[in-house]
């Protein structure tokens, strides 16, 4: 059994705090819902649908609610009977050394966490996506996407935590260069990511010739934004949402429509959003993020060193918290990432507001790209009712997850771009 510290309930106290506004935003949210079709929505929006949107709201909230209190309760219980200890005690008594005793430790960790979260993914997919119609997944597709994420985080991710806690166990100045190996991985693989790792998910094919293609060609030469290539992405293999995205870095940027989208989309809509992704570009946005992200885990790096340090007060309070006796890198990182919780939160929220603001000048851009903000306008709308999107979230839900203005709001902004 642990013994606890103030720090460990002051942690405690914030988890609880999270799980509880969690609640409160979820609670809002469906209280939110409207009754009736918005005057914006009318003739897309049909009362049939917005009562199916409600209820794939509230499956969906239920669905949270209980996966929350599941992972807090599995957190809370582990934690109380000394399972960090426990656990850290018998990747050591496994491992010939430190290294790689901290490999067993948090691959420990992470392939439990996965097991755990195995049901609940299942049920999400075979039972609330597809009982609304949008699952296509197979179980064989279930089942792969899993495997092959399992095989390229261990070929990926295992080399990466090996560098990074080589460099805290050997390295003066550790959170540092583990911060300068961490940023470059991520770089290199923005890079790598759309031709290697990408198609072992999906199938990207190079759309054919023809007036789609020419119109995307030709747009994206008006807004000064080359194109290596444009793409169909096979997105109807596991749903019949839509989506379309730009990868790629520097000179070497693609375009890739989801195979729904083409097939639900006019030729005008889907230029109006492909000119939206475009304004991300244009206006700096994606530039700004990838610096901003940057510097946050720069920040973060150096917290990190601290709730490690053996020398530190803080890593002994930290670690006595969780009735951890040897401060190690391995479990410092496990630890600080419970810690870093209330705080992503709060990153998180001004995150998520710096992001709507983008969304904002990328949907102008986008109007004055194209010369009408009515293409966009009828794509989000026609997306928001075939997702059975919230039309109308609650101002705190926004506030805390949403990274995308509320349709309504976007529908407004668009109509006042220009006037």
């Amino acid at each position: 059994m642990n013994d606890w510290n103030l720090m460990a309930v002051v942690i405690v106290v914030c988890l609880f705090g999270l799980w509880k506004l969690e609640l409160i935003a979820t609670l809002l949210n469906l209280k939110a819902f409207p009754a009736s079709v918005p005057a914006a929505m009318e003739g897309w929006l049909t009362p049939e649908k917005l009562d199916q949107g409600r209820d794939y709201l509230r499956v969906n909230a239920r669905f949270g609610i209980i996966q929350g209190a599941f992972s807090l309760t599995v957190l809370l219980v582990f934690w109380t009977l000394g399972g960090f200890s426990w656990l850290d005690g018998l990747s050591r008594s496994l491992a010939p050394n430190q290294l790689v005793a901290g490999l067993v430790f948090i691959s420990a960790l992470v392939v439990g966490q996965g097991l755990l979260d195995l049901p609940f993914a299942y049920y999400d997919t075979f039972v609330i996506e597809q009982g609304f119609g949008f699952n296509r997944a197979t179980l064989g597709t279930f089942i792969m996407d899993r495997v092959k994420g399992l095989v390229l985080g261990a070929l990926l991710g295992l080399p990466l935590l090996a560098a990074v806690l080589w460099i805290f166990n050997q390295v003066e100045h550790a959170w540092l260069w583990a911060w300068v190996v961490v940023t470059a991985f991520q770089l290199v693989l923005t890079y790598l990511a759309p031709t290697w790792i990408m198609p072992l998910f999906n199938k990207f094919t190079p759309m054919p010739d023809g007036p789609l293609k020419q119109a995307i060609e030709d747009l994206g030469e008006r807004c000064g934004f080359p194109l290596t290539g444009v793409f169909v992405m096979d997105g109807s293999k596991r749903s019949t949402k839509a989506n379309a995205f730009f990868t790629g870095l520097g000179k070497r940027k693609k375009i890739a429509l989801f195979d729904t989208l083409i097939e639900k989309s006019t030729t005008d809509e889907l230029l109006g959003v492909l000119a939206h992704e475009i304004g991300h570009f244009r206006c700096g946005h994606i530039k700004q993020r990838l610096a901003m992200g940057i510097v946050q885990t720069a920040v973060i790096f150096y917290l990190l060193g601290l709730a490690i340090d053996p020398q530190g007060g803080f890593a002994r309070q930290l670690f006595d918290a969780f009735g951890v006796h040897t401060i190690s890198p391995q479990v410092g990182l496990v630890l600080f990432s419970l810690l870093l919780q209330p705080v992503g939160k709060l990153l998180g929220v001004l995150a998520n507001a710096w992001s709507r603001k983008h969304e904002f000048e990328a949907d102008a851009y986008a109007v004055n790209a194209t010369g009408s903000g009515a293409p966009l306008a009828e794509a989000l709308r026609k997306l928001s009712t075939d997702h059975l999107s919230h039309p109308a979230p609650a101002k705190l839900r926004v506030w805390l997850d949403y990274s995308h203005p509320p349709l309504l709001q976007r529908l407004e902004a668009l109509e006042g771009v220009g006037k």
